[in-house]
């Protein structure tokens, strides 16, 4: 029972050698009774319970009697929206090079439901000290860097982070390490780290009651682990007996009425990973887990009523390939510069008003403009605003603006080979110096010294702050506009490449002229969708459609420059090839929605890759012309009602390219 096997040999835990040591000179008169919550070995996907069992006071009737957390499996609709990878990237030698898309997920999915944790909390955490925490299992120690920087790029910060593991144990001193571990065990009274990544932590002691949400990473599919790993989380966290009603409101809630839990006080959630479905099951079998499927800002039932659907047979006829332009790899690309005399200067307020308003302490908003993410829009806090120093502020300027143009192109949907094709290579530190550059000769109408009087402080106001990273963002992504060249490589993305998706079946349609089984439409304001979907799959213009996912789609996309500066991704809604050899990139939309600035910035952006996709050779674009429509529902009913066919409406909505200033902008 206590061993553990290294290198195919089964060895006693050293603590065990202890008691058997003691043993041996009592004989008969020693008996050793343990506690165990896992009292079984995992062989294969069976469990063999220890051959001496005294008494069994389970897990579920420690959650009926409200003695430990109540379990909650976290199935969101971001995690059932499609098959995704939720093991780490590796090279050919196995070595770690990135997190999947899978695990991103997984780690946004656990990072909303924290924030949403510690909003909810906020009225009694003050006064009582309640601060909820995240814990990370990773796979092994590689992966721990990843999730570090991936988290940091989420808007958290270093002290919000911990990473506990035993293999640092050799990297640092015995008294740092008694340091790491005294900080983890008096978790509970801080509010920070607010995360926590472990690996192989287990095993020990980890009496923390605060452990709220957990995101098992690991790819193994041992029960015993992910039993381990739950139990880490599972002591009470409200213990206080005025929230004794509400928690059992939610127990009966969960297993009695298999609801959705009325609040969270001692709920212990567990973001789903597909690798551990039938140990979920056998769980929720049991009584021991309930499901939330609420969305976590407005608790809303995000997941209906969920269906798989797969690839239908002769896919391959509605298939589409979508290209992606990429740099022969052996080019060497000219050497765009970006001069900060052709950045636009600050006009408002003026240097002396700035001065004047830090000198008499204002407070200064600090949350930073909102980023588009894969679950939606969420407000994040960069850490550009919380920087100590000049320096310091130039280096979270760097890093905001070039972590969206870091991301390379994929030439696969897995393994990526993605270091090959990067997007846009950034010399950071030559953009340090622009940044600086920028700032003491072109961001005011006169010269600014930052270190005089402290007057760099005046960059932390958001507005200054903005103006830069809209500025800089600008001058960045016209650097990525080149000319496509005959030689250009061409990458293809088959859309077939998801082979299944997850969707609302009340919210779907038998299709005939789409790679899959069934089309799903948004169940919110998703009329237009619905009766697009329907129209052009009856219509005999149309030889093929499919309606693109972001979540699932995601390397259909096009970059686009929002209005307050920071580089977005943009989703086309659907792709149409019609009988006229063309193919439609199409957007619908509602009427009220065209003027707006960001729309337009997108459809800028599409027409700017439309226009670079038809210039490569047809071999290159498989002898079709791109297009890109933006349909309207008061056009599409009318110009439907008069008989017309989905290629007349097509072929007259599209837009066309045209020369802009700055093109995509």
């Amino acid at each position: 029972i206590h061993a553990a096997k290294k290198q195919g040999q089964v060895i006693e835990v050293e603590w065990q050698k202890s008691l058997t040591y003691i043993a041996e000179t009592k004989l008969a008169h020693f008996v050793q009774v343990d506690f165990s919550a896992t009292p079984y070995n995992q062989v294969g996907k069976d469990k063999v319970f220890f051959p001496h069992i005294v008494v069994d006071f389970d897990l579920k009737t420690a959650i009926r009697k409200g003695l430990v957390k109540t379990l909650v499996l976290d199935r969101r609709k971001e995690l059932a929206t499609l098959e995704l990878d939720f093991k780490a990237e590796r090279d050919e030698n196995g070595n770690v090079i990135g997190l999947s898309e899978g695990q991103r997920v997984m780690l946004r999915a656990g990072l909303e439901k924290l924030r949403m944790l510690e909003v909810a909390f906020i009225r009694v955490s003050l006064a009582k000290k309640k601060y909820p925490k995240m814990l990370i299992v990773c796979e092994d120690t590689e992966v721990v860097p990843f999730v570090h920087e991936f988290l940091l790029t989420e808007g958290l910060g270093e002290e919000d982070v911990m990473e506990i593991h035993s293999d640092r144990k050799g990297e640092v001193s015995v008294a740092e390490w008694q340091a790491i571990k005294n900080r983890l065990f008096h978790l509970d009274s801080h509010e920070q780290p607010r995360v926590v990544i472990s690996v192989l932590m287990l095993r020990e002691g980890f009496d923390v009651n605060n452990i709220c949400v957990i995101v098992p990473l690991r790819s193994s599919q041992s029960g015993i682990l992910l039993e381990q790993t739950i139990g880490r989380g599972l002591r009470l966290m409200w213990r206080e007996p005025e929230f004794q009603d509400e928690k059992e409101e939610n127990r009966r809630r969960l297993f009695k009425e298999k609801t959705n839990p009325k609040n969270y006080f001692d709920i212990l959630s567990i973001v789903e990973h597909p690798a551990f479905l039938t140990f979920y099951e056998e769980l929720m079998n049991e009584g021991l887990i309930g499901t939330d499927d609420q969305d976590s800002k407005t608790g809303e039932n995000a997941t209906g009523n969920i269906i798989t659907v797969g690839l239908r047979a002769g896919y391959e006829k509605y298939d589409f390939r979508f290209p992606l332009i990429v740099r022969e790899a052996e080019e060497i690309m000219s050497h765009p510069e970006i001069k900060p005399e052709n950045l636009a200067a600050l006009e408002w307020p003026t240097l002396a008003q700035l001065k004047k308003m830090v000198g008499q302490g204002e407070t200064f908003i600090s949350e930073e403009a909102t980023q588009g993410t894969r679950f939606g829009d969420y407000h994040i806090q960069s850490g550009v605003m919380s920087a100590t120093s000049y320096n310091d502020y130039i280096a979270r300027l760097v890093n905001r603006v070039s972590i969206m143009f870091r991301e390379p192109v994929s030439k696969k949907s897995h393994a990526l080979a993605k270091t090959k094709y990067p997007l846009l290579q950034i010399n950071l530190a030559v953009f340090a110096g622009v940044i600086d550059n920028y700032n003491r000769h072109y961001l005011f109408h006169e010269e600014f010294q930052p270190f005089v009087d402290e007057n760099w402080r005046v960059l932390l106001v958001e507005h200054v702050a903005n103006h830069i990273i809209k500025e800089l963002a600008v001058a960045v992504l016209k650097m990525q506009e080149t000319a496509v060249l005959d030689t250009s490589e061409v990458l293809y993305r088959n859309v077939s490449e998801v082979t299944q998706l997850r969707i609302r079946e009340d919210f779907a349609l038998d299709t005939a002229k789409t790679i899959y089984e069934k089309t799903a439409y948004p169940s919110n304001k998703g009329g237009l969708e619905k009766s697009f979907i329907e129209f052009a799959d009856r219509c005999a213009s149309v030889q093929a459609l499919v309606k693109l996912f972001p979540y699932a789609h995601n390397f259909i996309r096009l970059r686009y420059l929002k209005d307050d500066g920071l580089a977005a991704h943009y989703y086309p809604d659907f792709l149409v090839r019609c009988t006229n050899g063309q193919v439609y990139m199409v957007e619908t939309k509602a009427d009220d929605q065209f003027a707006h600035l960001n729309i337009q910035r997108k459809h800028a952006s599409a027409l700017y890759w439309i226009d670079n996709v038809n210039k490569l050779p047809p071999e290159k674009r498989d002898q079709a012309t791109w297009n890109y429509v933006l349909l309207g529902e008061a056009f599409f009913e009318d110009w439907k009602k008069r008989g017309a066919t989905v290629e007349e409406i097509l072929e007259f909505a599209k837009l066309r390219p045209k020369k802009m200033n700055g093109r995509m902008l």
